[in-house]
C-alpha cells in the first residue's frame, strides 16, 4: 500500500489552503492543484483520507468505517482526476447487501440487477414483490435528480433546469418525500419489518436519528440506490481511495502538511489572511477551505473576521452540536462465517458466494426509534442495529492467508454511554450477540480484536464529542435551507469556504461536497 507522504513548506504563502485531508478535502486540493493554483492540505493526523481511511492492525489492513462505496461510483472524479491511473480498482460486490432482522429468519439479498432482487425476494417475502416494484419504480426518478445536481455545483437554475430535462419526473415525489419521515415512506409502500428495518439502518440510523424524524424521507431512497448504482470496494481497503487522490494530488504539484493541527483561521482589517498552527507557525494563503467541522471552523477557529459575519457567527454558537453514535469492532479471526438465517432450501439458486457482502441486522422501526431515544440517558438498545462484513473474502489483499477479518458496527451507541467507554465489556457483547446469528460462535476463533467508539473517533481523528457531522437534506435545501453556506460552500467571509460531510450532498464516500466546492472557489478566483 502506498503510505502518504509529507511535502515541505516550499512557500511563505499559497493561493489556496485546505484544512482537513479526508476524502472531500483531498478531492477540492486536487482539483485546485490541477487548475494550477499553489495549493497547500494539512492536517490534524498523521495520515490522509480520516473516517474514509484504512489502517493496519494485528497485521491485516481494516477499514475504519464501513468498506462499501456507492455514491462515490456515480461521481465524475474518479475518471476527471484519472485515480486508476493512481492505483484505485474496484470489486463489484454482489449482491449488494443482505438484510436481516433480530426477530425473523426471513433475511433477503439486494442485487444491482431489480429482477434478481425480486426473484429471492419472491423466495422469502412474496407479497412484498410488487410493492418493491412500485418503491423502486417511484424511487429511481428521485435518485437521478439527486445525483444530477450532487454533481454540480447547486444552484436554483440548475435544478430548475434538470427538474425541465427530465420533464418533471421525480421532482414531487422529492419534495413530498424531503417533508416525510423516512419511516412514513417505507411504510407507505411496505408492511414487512425485514424490509423496512434494514432500509432504516442505512437511513436515518446511519445520520443519528429517529426514523420518525421529519424531513428525513430522502433516506428512503437507500434500497433503490442499489439499483441506480453498483457497490464497490477499492482492492486494498478503503483507504485506496484517499491514497489515490493524494497521489494525484502531488502529481498536479500540491504540497502537504501532515500532523499540523489548526488553531485559528485568521482575517485582518476585515480581510482573510491565511491560518495559524498548533506550533505557532502562520501560513498565508488568499483562499482557506475547510473541510473540517463548520462549528469549530466558525466559533472556535475564526479570529478577527470582519463584523458583518457576527450575525453568521453568533447562529453557529448557538447552533446545538450532536454527539457520536456508532462504533466499529475489527475481530481477525480464521475460518469461515455462515449464518443460521441463510441455511434453508429457498436461497439454492439465488444467493452463492454471498459472505463477503454487507449484512444489515435490523431492530424494527419502534426499536430504532427507541435506541435513539436511550442516546439521551447514554444507554444502548439490547439488540442494537449492526452492518457485518468480512472483506477478506472478496479482497484477498487484506490479510495473510488463512486469515479473515469481521467488520461489525454498531449503532446506535452513544459518545455519553452510561458506563463508560474505558471497559470493553459492551463492545465484546456485541460479539456474542452476533455469534447468535451464526451457525458456529465466531468469539472462540477470534485472534485479535478492537473497537473504535464515539470517544476513539474523537481523541483519534478530531471529531467534537466522536461525531461527523452529516448534510440530511437534499437538493431542495437550495431554497429552503436556513443554513446557506452548506449547499453553497461559500459563507459571509470572503474567499472562506466549507466542504466535507456537513455540506451538500452529505456523508458517505462521496467526493461531491469536495469536487463542488472546488468548482465554487475557481469560479469565485
Amino acid at each position: 500500500m502506498m503510505q502518504p507522504s509529507t511535502s515541505p513548506l516550499l512557500h511563505d504563502s499559497y493561493d489556496a489552503v485546505v484544512v482537513g485531508a479526508g476524502h472531500n478535502g483531498l478531492t477540492t486540493a486536487t482539483y485546485l492543484a490541477r487548475a494550477g493554483l499553489r495549493t497547500l492540505l494539512v492536517e490534524a493526523r498523521s495520515e490522509v483520507g480520516g473516517t474514509a481511511a484504512s489502517d493496519t492492525f494485528a497485521g491485516c489492513r481494516v477499514n475504519i468505517c464501513n468498506c462499501d462505496h456507492l455514491a462515490v461510483r456515480t461521481n465524475p472524479l474518479i475518471e476527471e482526476l484519472q485515480l486508476h491511473k493512481h492505483g484505485l480498482e474496484y470489486i463489484d460486490i454482489e449482491p449488494a447487501q443482505i438484510n436481516g432482522s433480530w426477530h425473523s429468519d426471513n433475511w433477503w439479498p439486494s442485487f444491482h440487477d431489480l429482477e434478481r432482487t425480486c426473484e429471492a425476494l419472491s423466495r422469502v417475502l412474496p407479497h412484498e414483490v410488487n410493492n418493491y416494484r412500485r418503491y423502486v419504480a417511484d424511487a429511481l426518478p428521485v435518485i437521478s435528480l439527486i445525483l444530477d445536481n450532487a454533481n454540480d455545483i447547486p444552484s436554483r437554475r440548475k435544478l430548475l433546469s434538470n427538474t425541465a430535462r427530465r420533464r418533471g419526473r421525480g421532482v414531487t415525489r422529492l419534495l413530498q418525500w424531503s417533508r416525510s419521515s423516512a419511516a412514513e415512506v417505507l411504510e407507505s409502500y411496505f408492511t414487512s419489518p425485514e424490509i423496512i428495518g434494514p432500509a432504516l439502518v442505512e437511513g436515518p440510523t446511519v445520520w443519528g436519528v429517529s426514523p420518525h424524524t421529519p424531513h428525513t424521507g430522502l433516506g428512503a431512497i437507500t434500497l433503490a440506490m442499489r439499483h441506480a448504482a453498483q457497490v464497490g470496494r477499492p482492492v486494498g481497503g478503503s483507504g485506496a481511495l484517499p491514497n489515490a487522490l493524494l497521489s494525484a494530488y502531488e502529481l498536479f504539484g500540491g504540497h502537504l502538511l501532515l500532523a499540523s493541527p489548526v488553531t485559528a483561521i485568521l482575517c485582518e482589517d476585515q480581510l482573510l489572511y491565511g491560518i495559524e498552527l498548533a506550533d505557532g507557525r502562520v501560513i498565508r494563503s488568499r483562499t482557506v477551505i475547510s473541510a473540517c467541522n463548520p462549528h469549530d471552523t466558525f466559533v472556535k477557529w475564526l479570529k478577527g473576521a470582519p463584523s458583518s459575519a457576527n450575525t453568521f457567527i453568533e447562529r453557529w454558537r448557538t447552533t446545538p452540536q450532536s454527539q457520536g453514535y456508532e462504533s466499529k469492532i475489527d475481530a481477525v479471526f480464521h475460518g469461515d462465517i455462515q449464518y443460521k438465517a441463510l441455511q434453508h432450501d429457498r436461497y439454492q439458486d439465488v444467493l452463492t458466494h454471498h459472505e463477503g457482502c454487507t449484512f444489515v441486522i435490523a431492530p424494527n422501526t419502534q426499536e430504532l426509534h427507541e435506541g435513539h431515544m436511550k442516546m439521551a440517558t447514554g444507554q444502548i438498545l439490547a439488540h442494537p442495529a449492526f452492518l457485518a462484513n468480512t472483506p477478506t473474502l472478496t479482497d484477498s489483499t487484506l490479510a495473510p492467508p488463512g486469515t479473515n477479518i469481521l467488520s461489525l458496527e454498531a449503532l446506535f451507541t452513544p459518545y455519553n454511554f452510561v458506563d463508560g467507554w474505558e471497559s470493553r465489556a459492551e463492545p465484546s457483547r456485541w460479539l456474542s450477540l452476533f455469534d447468535t446469528l451464526l451457525t458456529e460462535p465466531l468469539t472462540p476463533r477470534i485472534s485479535s480484536w478492537r473497537v473504535k467508539t464515539p470517544a476513539h473517533y474523537e481523541t483519534e481523528f478530531f471529531l467534537p464529542q466522536g461525531h461527523a457531522t452529516s448534510f440530511a437534506g437534499g437538493p431542495m435545501s437550495i431554497f429552503f435551507s436556513q443554513q446557506p453556506e452548506l449547499s453553497r460552500y461559500t459563507t459571509p467571509i470572503k474567499n472562506l469556504y466549507i466542504t466535507g460531510a456537513a455540506t451538500f450532498p452529505g456523508a458517505g464516500v462521496w467526493g461531491s461536497s469536495g469536487r463542488n466546492a472546488a468548482q465554487v472557489v475557481l469560479r469565485n478566483l
